[in-house]
């Protein structure tokens, strides 16, 4: 696929959620939102999912915002969630399907035997969950959460997280996922270009093992996003020091949900000469331009 020169698209925030997973606004709703802040493109990357792509794509032309397709891909170290961003990769591919679809059926699963544990000591339902949930949308923690919110059980979503949900009460189990190594092989093998999400967010001391990022991006990571309003400062001197070694990108985004979460759409953002080196690694599919 030939490269974009950088002022093509220019900057762009490079972690935006929809409805499709756990944003609360819907993909074309993203591409108007960042028309009003000024961004030259957006990658929408929902949790394990491309079925916002299409009505994202339908919004290019009208708002001049270009959409870089992605997904955010959920793998697990250990005991250790570890997301993995998926930029242009091919929506149709099988053994990422099949991946992607084991993940959100796990996730669903999880999401109901929460609700049963937290409904023992709280006043929750099912149907609760269901009310705060997009149609087709895979429930997730976050819609849990905002039922939480509904039933002022807390505050907010993040309240919700730091309490009720926090896996020290014993409500949240982990869902399936892959390691973080099968994830990265199997967007390259998409045709993706993938990327370490928010790698500092639990601290320096966290940090992803040099030897474990050697082995990532000998399998072809990318880049990490450093640039995100999640990641301790104390952790970003040892990022940048390991993006350098491994000659990694850094990226930068918001992560934005709406009003799920306090990020900014556009809040961090990737320069252009970044975002045309990634698009220039990819064979997955193309960013639809205005």
């Amino acid at each position: 696929m030939a490269s974009f020169p950088a002022s093509v698209i220019g900057e762009a925030d490079l972690h935006v959620h929809s409805t499709v997973s756990d944003g609360t606004g819907s993909p074309a709703a993203l591409l108007v939102e960042a028309a009003e802040v000024g961004l030259s493109a957006i990658a929408l990357t929902d949790h394990d999912s491309t079925a916002g792509w299409a009505e994202a794509a339908g919004a290019v032309p009208e708002t001049g915002v270009a959409l870089i397709p992605g997904m955010e891909l959920s793998t697990r170290e250990q005991y250790t969630s570890v997301h993995v961003l998926a930029y242009l990769i091919d929506p149709f591919d099988e053994e990422l399907l099949a991946e992607t679809t084991r993940i959100r059926e796990s996730r669903l699963t999880r999401a109901e035997q929460i609700v049963q544990r937290i409904s023992r000591d709280y006043a929750l339902t099912w149907d609760d969950v269901l009310a705060q949930t997009a149609v087709g949308a895979t429930v997730g923690r976050p819609h849990i959460a905002d039922a939480l919110v509904a039933r002022g059980h807390v505050s907010t979503r993040s309240a919700a997280f730091a309490g009720i949900l926090h896996p020290r009460h014993g409500y949240a189990r982990p869902h399936y996922a892959p390691d973080p190594l099968t994830g990265v092989r199997l967007i390259r093998a998409a045709g993706g270009v993938p990327v370490l999400a928010h790698p500092g967010a639990r601290g320096a001391e966290h940090v992803v093992p040099r030897e474990r990022l050697r082995e990532l991006v000998d399998a072809g990571l990318f880049g990490l996003e450093i640039d995100h309003p999640e990641n301790d400062p104390g952790s970003k001197p040892r990022l940048h020091a390991l993006a350098a070694e491994f000659g990694l990108a850094v990226t930068g985004s918001s992560d934005y949900h709406g009003t799920g979460k306090p990020n900014r759409l556009g809040q961090e953002r990737t320069p252009g000469d970044v975002v045309a080196r990634l698009i220039g690694e990819a064979t997955g599919s193309a960013p639809v331009l205005p």
